[in-house]
């Protein structure tokens, strides 16, 4: 159903199902799938992609021009996967060319009120990000995160999968996968221990993350040294997400 008040630009596709509230705005170049729920005043511009079963809350702005002083009106693009909620007053900006052209968004994400996804940022799946996180251009989080509300996470940063920020942590480093950080600079504070019991980590894999994150942040050793310990280690398939993202670094990681 859609409200008699909303503007839908003609070139706008979308499925027959999706339900859109009172004086939202959708805009040309917007693919909404099945299942979507869209409330009231709610501004979507295009070219953006909607998947599947997501749910959009009143104020929301999604797909807006990024905020770039290099963006010159470029059509860059903004995708969203399936099975997302995002919350009051959210921003989603898109791509620039600079940074690929693309914001992109993946699946069964918690996107809570007043966060801030600016532009060429790659969210994966299974994410928390909790009331007023904001997010600088072109970081990456990967799956199953969880950000403390209020965490702000500088531009070209990545956070690995399992990861954990505590409330109003400052992020301006890459944070390996399993690392909880807190703190205005961020500091690693230990493993997310309770979130890997929570997604049936056996009582072997975590003592084998806590091992690697004191091999990289407690043992003194030079992080490539600390790098050959933990590939040497017998692991489960626990630790390739660690030795993963320690190699792709260039940047460097929280310490």
């Amino acid at each position: 159903m859609i409200h008699s008040t909303a503007i839908i630009d003609p070139s706008a596709i979308i499925a027959e199902d999706v339900t859109i509230g009172p004086y939202t705005i959708i805009g040309p170049e917007v693919e909404i799938a099945s299942g979507c729920e869209i409330a009231s005043h709610v501004v979507i511009k295009g070219p953006s992609k909607i998947g599947k079963n997501n749910k959009i809350l009143q104020f929301a702005s999604v797909g807006e021009d990024p905020q770039d002083k290099k963006y010159a009106g470029e059509p860059t693009l903004l995708e969203i996967g399936d099975n997302n909620l995002i919350r009051e007053s959210v921003t989603i900006n898109r791509g620039t060319v600079q940074g690929g052209g693309i914001t992109k968004i993946g699946d069964n994400n918690w996107i809570m009120a007043y966060v801030h996804i600016a532009h060429d940022c790659i969210i994966g799946n299974e994410n928390i990000l909790a009331n007023n996180v904001t997010l600088a251009g072109h970081v990456i989080i990967d799956d199953y995160v969880i950000l403390g509300g209020f965490t702000l996470i500088s531009q070209f940063n990545q956070l690995g999968s399992h990861s954990f920020s505590a409330m109003s942590s400052v992020i301006s480093r890459n944070v390996p996968p399993y690392v909880l950080v807190s703190g205005h600079m961020a500091k690693p504070i230990g493993i997310n221990v309770e979130g890997l019991k929570r997604r049936n980590f056996s009582e072997n894999q975590i003592k084998n993350i806590r091992k690697a994150y004191k091999l990289i942040y407690r043992s003194g050793l030079k992080i490539e040294q600390a790098q050959q310990q933990i590939s040497e280690m017998e692991e489960d398939g626990e630790l390739s997400l660690f030795i993963d993202f320690l190699n792709s670094q260039t940047g460097g990681v929280i310490r």
